[in-house]
């Protein structure tokens, strides 16, 4: 191994690693602020990827259908429920928010699917569709489920895994599809040839995790999400509603895994069920983060993906089981220094 192949896998695995870090900032993100251990947060990025080139082909994506139908579900659901939801400023406000921006969405999309308006249309669509995915989830599947423990919401987000994988099956198809660059170009530093690609993930990346800083710390919904996410009794008692913020925390989360698969979608070919693999990695930095820290996170996150990069280049059949390896020492150390509390109900 020359140096040369050190700084093209040192590329590929910093990139790789800056994508972990938005799915493993995502999934502390969710866990922080509604307990939830979001496993489906890889088909957020599966379904960024394949709408975007849905939208490439001049189709338009079943993504859009989803997110309308959702949005008619959660507020039958809400009317169902509640009563205070009938009221009727309140159901206009949650008929604008839940079907009326859905359908906006679908509407554009009709419109700019045919016509090939290029990535500066489609991608805000593209995210759009799957941000909004999100919090019609979290409305649908785990607000009823807001009491219960860590473990009844984890098998919650095994089914709604395995739901979203089945639906992306269906929708997708099998076969699996690559979208265009962002950027063609290359650069040459030093011994080193970066593309613009790559540059676009770390760019992307680093601005979000700005935008990120901003928000949780300069805005007053951020505050009350971190409120929420260190105390989430105490920011009830003092009048935070704790439902909005996990609604707000699945919307980001969705946000974020479609951006994720946006980033990927023309340097890997993604399949329906390419997320999961994708979202594990992601996991993985989050444990090693303990599943409350950003900046951890995110620093594992690009260990990972420098482990993977080196792993396939010396061992390439075993680059999978050594990448998930990393986290076995972390988590017995965190078992031997970890004092055991009772799961609070």
């Amino acid at each position: 191994m020359d140096s040369t192949i050190v700084l093209f896998l040192a590329q590929d695995g910093v990139t790789n690693g800056a994508v972990y870090a938005l799915l493993a900032l995502s999934l502390v993100l969710v866990f922080t602020i509604t307990r939830v251990i979001f496993i489906p947060q890889g088909e957020f990025v599966a379904y960024g990827a394949l709408t975007l080139a849905a939208f490439e082909r001049g189709l338009v994506p079943p993504t859009v259908l989803l997110a309308v139908g959702l949005g008619v579900a959660a507020l039958l659901d809400d009317l169902i429920r509640d009563p205070a939801a009938r009221r009727p400023a309140r159901l206009v406000r949650a008929a604008v928010v839940d079907v009326g921006l859905p359908a906006a969405v679908l509407a554009a999309s009709v419109i700019a699917a045919p016509r090939h308006w290029g990535p500066a249309v489609e991608v805000p669509l593209t995210l759009a569709a799957v941000a909004l995915l999100g919090p019609s989830l979290y409305r649908l599947v785990y607000r009823p489920l807001a009491e219960a423990s860590v473990l009844v919401l984890l098998i919650a987000s095994v089914g709604v895994h395995l739901a979203l994988v089945g639906l992306g099956l269906l929708f997708f198809g099998a076969e699996g599809f690559r979208t265009a660059p962002l950027s063609t170009a290359t650069y040459d530093i030093g011994p080193a040839m970066v593309t613009g690609q790559s540059l676009w993930v770390l760019g992307v990346t680093a601005a979000l995790i700005v935008a990120l800083w901003a928000f949780f710390g300069h805005t007053l919904t951020g505050k009350a999400l971190r409120a929420t996410a260190v105390n989430r009794l105490g920011a009830r008692l003092v009048g935070i509603p704790t439902a909005s913020a996990g609604r707000i925390a699945f919307a980001l989360a969705a946000f974020i895994g479609a951006l994720s698969g946006v980033l990927i979608a023309p340097v890997t070919t993604v399949f329906y069920d390419t997320g999961f693999l994708t979202g594990l990695k992601g996991f993985v930095a989050a444990i090693i983060g303990g599943l409350v820290s950003f900046p951890l996170g995110a620093a594992a996150a690009v260990l990972v993906g420098l482990v993977e990069a080196f792993a396939s280049f010396w061992a390439s059949s075993f680059k999978e089981v050594i990448v998930f390896t990393i986290i076995i020492p972390v988590l017995l150390w965190r078992s031997i220094r970890t004092v055991h509390v009772e799961d609070e109900e």
